[in-house]
Order: structure tokens, then sequence, then C-alpha cells
């Protein structure tokens, strides 16, 4: 079965528009889990504009009482800001099962590309061995790229998560590159698996695309936010999450 992690961002980002903890952030995590996902995605930034420091750790002692998967994703090369202890730091801290690398800056609204291992693989290497040395399962944010995930592996990654931003709005916008792009995510899928690396995906999935790139060859895991959390205001957040549970199980 594929996993689903749901990104409890948005959550965040609507409980930081007031003062106080409404919505609670980790209240709403145990309604996913309750519901049938299979772990918690969060993306921690410097700016604290959602996923807070403490948040990173209440919910990854949420996740080890259930004994599902933790995934913290963020700019490993994020220092720290305020009380931002910085990613790598926070990481070693809480030890997810998994922590998701992206080249995000400060200053992106979202993440919207993957690493150019051309210029920031050395940077990771030691990055990477030190959450491996910590038990932590390193996964990196990639384009559908051959030649980038042959030197994701490599870096010493063990899964890709692939980006799917452009699948996404090919599908919302019905345009004729919906079989040219997901081809070349089936492509960039078998030859991650081909050198041994575990294929994640995440951006702009939702219960329409996803009927679709559900089928991309030797799929683990999605991070579903966004859509996930738009769906819940008309289905409500448990229903909404055993909705693409279902929909993962290709029912």
């Amino acid at each position: 079965m594929i996993a689903l992690s749901v990104n409890l961002n948005k959550i965040a980002l609507i409980r930081n528009s007031r003062e106080g903890n409404y919505p609670d952030v980790v209240a709403h995590g145990r309604t996913c889990l309750d519901a049938g996902a299979h772990g918690i995605t969060v993306h921690p930034r410097p700016d604290q504009r959602h996923i807070r420091p403490d948040d990173v750790r209440n919910l990854a002692a949420l996740c080890a009482a259930r004994s599902v998967e933790f995934n913290v994703e963020g700019n490993p090369f994020a220092g720290p800001m305020g009380s931002y202890p910085g990613l790598l730091p926070l990481v070693l801290e809480t030890k997810p099962q998994q922590c998701t690398l992206v080249p995000d800056s400060n200053d992106q609204l979202t993440s919207d590309h993957g690493f150019d291992l051309t210029r920031d693989g050395e940077r990771l290497v030691p990055i990477i061995q030190q959450l491996k040395e910590a038990g932590i399962r390193v996964s990196l944010f990639m384009d559908p790229d051959i030649r980038q995930i042959s030197l994701a592996k490599e870096v010493g990654a063990d899964r890709i998560e692939l980006y799917t931003g452009p699948f996404a709005e090919a599908v919302t916008n019905q345009s004729g590159d919906v079989e040219k792009i997901f081809a070349e995510h089936c492509a960039a899928a078998e030859h991650a698996l081909h050198l041994g690396l575990g294929v994640n995906a995440g951006h702009d999935l939702n219960l329409i695309n996803l009927r679709r790139y559900r089928t991309l060859p030797g799929l683990q895991e999605v991070s579903i936010g966004h859509a996930l959390t738009v769906d819940a205001i008309q289905m409500g957040l448990a229903d909404a999450t055993a909705a693409y549970v279902t929909c993962l199980a290709g029912n």
C-alpha cells in the first residue's frame, strides 16, 4: 500500500493567524492518524510562518506514541533564526523516521523545484551522513531528472521525493502535457528503483490527479497537505483523510 503522510503546515498557518493554540496542530494530527493516515509530515521554516519548533517536538512525541512515521522536511542549509534552531539541530533532537531535504529559500511561498546536485551535492554529503548515523532515513526533493537522481544515490540518499507540481498543474489545466510529464516521472521512478532508491512524491497532489499518479512504479509514500486541508473544509478532516487513504488503495 502507498503510505499517506498528512502535512499539517496549513493547520498551523490557520492557528498562527490568531493568538493561542486554535486549531491545535497535535489534535488535528491525531484525527488524521485515527482516520487511517500512515504518518505525519511537517515542513518548518526559519520564519515560523506555520510549523514551529515546539510543533515538531510535540508531533514527534505523538508519532512515537502511535508507532507511525514522522517526516520532517526542510532546507538543510537553513540556520538558526530566533527560536528556530536550524533544520539539522531540530531533526537530530526529535529524530523523525525520515527527513526530507528540500532546496527552498526563506522567501519562497512554497517548494517549487528539486535539488541541483551538481551544485549542492558536495555540501549535502556530510549532512546526509550525520542524519543517517542518527538512524534517520534521508529523502531528497528532486525533479524527474535521471542524471540528478543518479547523483542522489551518489551523495547517500535513501529515497527521493519527486516534485509533482508540474504534473498536478497539467492535470488541472487539462493540457496535452500530462502524458509526457507522467512518462518522465515513471522513467525517473524506475531509474531510482534500479539504483536502490525508494520513491516518494508530493506537491499539489489531490483526489483527482492522485488517481493517475498512484500508478507510478514503486511509489511508497505521498505527503499531502494543502489539498487535503481544503477538502477537509467541506468533508471534515477525518473524512478527507479517509478519502485519500481510499484513493491511494485504488478504490
